[in-house]
């Protein structure tokens, strides 16, 4: 099967120091794919790449066609996404004109089912304003709903669970089921190994590359025993790779 998304050898620097370190990762259409590691190991810098805030030596492939080059606008019409950690904050719509913005047309059942799949009543919060009044969690979650309704091919899910309002596991279990559901393959980017479980593949990143690969349960558990407690932070043990 050919990959939806395929990194061969990427390698980033930021003021002269590489952050992503000739990093390679394949995701297959359809697929959750859970890439988990401490702070500081590059996760976010590797999200930020992907949808063209820096620049990368090697290839970044999507859909078979190299998209180095392409700009984030290009990239996000081509169907690559990204949830940021922190919500996107856009002043003076209400709830509801945000959610329309990739599509006018959409129904207000439309609206209070993606509003429902992130645990939000339509009622409460179609017709609030996307303001200070809403909590940064709340703000998360009206950006996740916003994606669910983009049907998009790939969303990076940049620590998911981060925010004023922590999400639950079990919430973001149901988003991503959605996702999965209507065909959207996932990169789900964390530090927390009870996140792990909830995907189909999943990998560990330290010093900037991926140094382990494999089923959730085995990466979980060893992320948990030897990563969790390791006193440095990019510095791979002899028997991660």
């Amino acid at each position: 099967m050919m990959a939806l998304l395929e990194l061969k050898n990427l390698t980033v620097k930021i003021d002269n120091k590489k952050i992503i370190n000739d990093l390679n990762l394949n995701i297959e259409k359809g697929e959750v794919y859970c890439l988990i590691g401490r702070n500081g190991t590059g996760k976010t810098t590797l999200a930020n790449t992907l949808i063209g805030i820096n620049k990368a030596k090697g290839s970044i492939i999507f859909k078979s066609k190299r998209i180095n080059n392409l700009s984030i606008t290009e990239r996000a019409k081509n169907g690559l996404t990204l949830a940021w950690q922190k919500p996107v904050e856009i002043e003076g719509l209400t709830v509801a004109e945000y959610l329309k913005l990739g599509n006018k047309e959409m129904s207000e059942e439309k609206i209070g089912e993606l509003l429902s799949s992130v645990g939000l009543e339509c009622s409460e919060y179609s017709d609030r304003l996307l303001d200070d009044t809403l909590s940064g969690g709340e703000r998360k979650r009206i950006e996740l709903a916003s994606i669910i309704g983009m049907r998009t091919d790939l969303v990076v899910l940049d620590e998911p669970d981060s925010g004023i309002d922590v999400l639950s596991l079990h919430l973001i279990s149901n988003i991503i089921k959605k996702l999965k559901e209507q065909g959207t393959s996932v990169l789900l980017i964390t530090h927390r190994d009870d996140i792990v479980k909830i995907s189909d593949k999943a990998g560990i990143m330290c010093a900037g590359k991926i140094i382990r690969e494999g089923k959730p349960k085995n990466i979980q558990d060893y992320f948990s025993k030897s990563c969790d407690v390791c006193g440095t932070v990019n510095e791979p043990r002899d028997d991660a790779v």
